[in-house]
């Protein structure tokens, strides 16, 4: 013992105490401080005022005799060592006191300082291990469930927030009463047999009984039972947690009053009512029974999970298990880490019928629990919703039709525009009249912008989306088709893409956006690289870290992204455009049309001209 141990004595006789002391200056290799208290009252106000490492108690005080002494002294200052010093005449005594909670009982006369120093130091190991049990109440503490310590011969030493909201008492008025207060008539045996089980090295868990509360009334509890061992593995009380379960065994009995109820409803509905007991592994089957599984009743009384698990579609067995957590075979106590206190489940999977063939079910069910989170039964309903999933299916094949009908009529139709247009470039061909290569021009700017939109009815219409569009691959197949149209394939001109995978718009961004690429490559394409030049047309598409620019990524109140910011950049290394265009308020239609595109998109629009041409448009999405 390193630390200073503060000793405080009951003792009003003066050779006594002395003597006390002396065997301590003699035998003890530890420090300590020894204080004197010649009455009850006096000590008892010592122990208010100051703390102490262990007590020394006479149980013949002025104020105080007997085992009175002691329980007093424990009553108050539980949780400090005492060991009692007795006459040889009232040895029977100190026993009883060890068994009340006294650390240890010397017999005056017979007691020496080496005897003296070894209970001294021995009580307060052994108190120690017994607040180490203790620490472990106090780290759940403000758990629902109550939890107990009691001594061997049935006193209460420890009671936590929820004993006191259980059973009502708090801690002031229970410590150090028996446990029998919170029995009720006619089972006190009961508490004498599981403290003989726990001797007997028996564990016990999830034990349901009543129990009586403060103001009388009795309640249901499930209680585990575990042994509390000194360090030598000495068994030196018991500690007990304790559940209310007078709620749930009410809804449970509810549950059992309700079945005949369910089974006229159910077998009226064609709906299927079971209930797996988990801890015989049987399932009880009620309502339309052959109408939905095509067994009878005998063929499927007392069945086990196996046949559940059997008759399940492969392909749907893992989503089913995996919610259900009804893993034959396996711990409970496993399955019900996994589950996590799910009280309740819908599920819909497919179940094979007797004939073999496969029904769709849609199946609700409640988890019961017998004690702390272990659930011993699951009740549920069934109903073959075979019909309602044909008609889900069948209206969403319309639909999906319906949809891909639309945007390729959509792409037929801007096809033909494209095909009249070609028509018009032709008669126009052979007019002298005409400036033919401006026409020409003309017209094949607006066939690309009509094959542009074309590009996003096909993307769409080869997918299975139809509402918004992988604009990546619609990118590079709209500048495949520009680079042909222009005829570039046998210059030196060539495009780089570096387009960010994944980056789906919707159509109100995705035509818009597409019309300006085509406009700004399109320019590049006629302008950039006259006589032949060789040179590089890059097109590159990335998303913005937040705060890139004045309309960046928008959050909402939970600090997460509803929109996302983009940068299109379009440039070439071509002759440039001339300083004497400008953007915002240019005659070229191709401009004025970017111009446009890029406002309905409310977007920003830069033009770099330091190293041939850069077109920046920033838009959130």
């Amino acid at each position: 013992m390193e630390e200073k141990v503060k000793i405080l004595l009951f003792e009003d006789n003066p050779g006594d105490a002395g003597l006390i002391e002396e065997m301590l200056e003699e035998s003890a290799d530890f420090r300590y401080e020894l204080k004197n208290a010649e009455t009850l009252k006096e000590g008892l106000s010592f122990l208010k005022e100051n703390l102490f490492d262990i007590i020394l108690s006479d149980l013949g005080l002025p104020d105080s005799d007997g085992i009175d002494t002691f329980l007093e002294i424990h009553a108050r200052n539980s949780r400090i060592p005492i060991v009692i010093f007795t006459g040889i005449s009232d040895e029977k005594i100190g026993i009883d006191a060890v068994k009340k909670g006294a650390q240890d009982y010397l017999v005056k006369g017979q007691v020496d300082s080496r005897l003296l120093k070894r209970s001294i130091q021995y009580s307060i190991e052994r108190k120690k291990a017994e607040e180490r049990v203790q620490n472990l109440a106090n780290i759940v503490e403000s758990s629902n469930d109550a939890i107990i310590t009691r001594s061997l011969d049935g006193f209460i030493t420890s009671w936590n927030q929820g004993a006191e909201q259980i059973y009502g008492y708090s801690a002031e008025e229970i410590l150090g009463k028996p446990a029998t207060l919170l029995i009720p008539c006619g089972l006190e045996n009961e508490t004498l047999k599981l403290t003989e089980m726990v001797r007997q090295g028996e564990k016990i868990h999830q034990y349901e009984t009543s129990r009586l509360r403060k103001d009388g009334k009795i309640i249901d509890v499930s209680m585990t039972l575990s042994p509390v061992l000194e360090i030598s593995g000495e068994l030196i009380a018991i500690s007990v947690i304790v559940r209310d379960i007078t709620e749930s065994k009410k809804a449970e009995e509810k549950l059992q009053k309700s079945e005949e109820r369910y089974r006229i409803i159910t077998e009226q509905t064609g709906q299927l009512v079971y209930e797996y007991d988990i801890e015989e592994d049987k399932i009880y089957w009620a309502g339309a029974i052959e109408k939905v599984t095509g067994y009878t009743q005998e063929e499927l009384l007392s069945t086990g999970v196996k046949l559940w698990i059997n008759n399940v579609h492969p392909d749907d067995q893992k989503n089913v298990w995996n919610q259900k957590i009804i893993d034959c075979g396996k711990s409970i106590k496993k399955t019900e880490n996994k589950r996590k206190n799910k009280r309740n489940f819908h599920l819909e999977y497919r179940l094979r019928r007797k004939d073999g063939s496969y029904i769709h079910i849609e199946d609700h069910g409640v988890y019961l629990q017998k004690g702390n989170y272990l659930t011993n039964k699951v009740l549920g309903i069934m109903k073959d919703i075979t019909e309602r999933k044909k008609a889900e299916n069948t209206l969403k094949k319309i639909e999906e039709a319906r949809k891909k009908e639309i945007h390729h009529r959509i792409k037929n139709n801007l096809q033909v525009i494209s095909s009249l247009l070609d028509l018009q470039a032709e008669k126009f061909a052979g007019n002298d009249v005409y400036d033919t290569s401006k026409v020409l021009s003309a017209f094949r700017d607006s066939q690309n912008r009509v094959i542009s939109m074309a590009l996003i009815h096909e993307e769409l219409y080869g997918s299975r989306e139809v509402s918004t569009l992988n604009f990546a691959t619609y990118l590079q197949k709209l500048t495949e088709d520009l680079f042909k149209c222009y005829n570039i394939g046998a210059s030196g001109a060539q495009k780089v893409l570096e387009i960010e995978e994944n980056t789906f718009f919707d159509m109100d961004t995705a035509v818009p956006l597409g019309m300006i690429v085509n406009e700004l490559v399109s320019n590049s394409l006629k302008h950039a690289f006259p006589g032949g030049r060789t040179g590089e047309i890059q097109i590159k598409l990335s998303r913005n870290e937040k705060g890139n620019f004045e309309n960046g990524a928008i959050e909402d109140s939970n600090g997460k992204s509803k929109t996302t910011g983009y940068t299109l950049t379009v440039s070439d290394n071509g002759v440039g455009i001339p300083k004497s265009i400008n953007i915002e308020d240019s005659d070229t239609l191709g401009i004025q049309l970017v111009t446009i595109l890029v406002d309905q998109l409310d977007g920003e629009l830069e033009l770099n001209r330091d190293s041939g041409t850069e077109f920046v448009i920033k838009l959130t999405v």
